[in-house]
């Protein structure tokens, strides 16, 4: 091999790159659904008088069944990642996969706040 090439590093195998993705996302699946309880935990907090009457066993029932639906749309990541782990570009991708989960918490965040305002909200009450 000459000095100036660099060696390409060996394909991995899918459980391997699926094994990879699990130890990055499901420990920043943590903070996502910290921040977005905190989203939710504020709204509540700042306009408590509005909420209190939807404070029953059934909005409990809604608000889990938002949290399970927001934590599945989390796992559209993999999607993403694991192929990228498979392209030429992996070894770059594992280094700015961040990016992907920094956009799509603030794309959760973004839509948590229009959900609350535009469908939770005014009927609230």
């Amino acid at each position: 091999m000459h000095p100036t090439q660099t060696q390409e590093p060996p394909p991995a195998s899918y459980r391997e790159l699926f094994v990879n993705a699990v130890r990055f996302w499901e420990f920043w699946r943590l903070l996502y659904n910290l921040l977005l309880g905190m989203v939710v935990a504020i709204w509540v907090i700042a306009t408590w008088p509005h909420f209190r009457p939807a404070m029953r066993l059934q909005s409990l029932l809604l608000l889990v069944i938002l949290a399970l639906i927001a934590n599945l749309c989390y796992c559209a990541a993999y999607l993403v990642d694991v192929p990228m782990q498979q392209s030429p570009f992996r070894a770059g991708w594992r280094g700015q996969r961040w990016a992907l989960w920094l956009v799509g918490t603030l794309f959760a965040i973004v839509l948590a706040n229009y959900w609350i305002v535009d469908e939770i909200y005014p009927f609230v009450g």
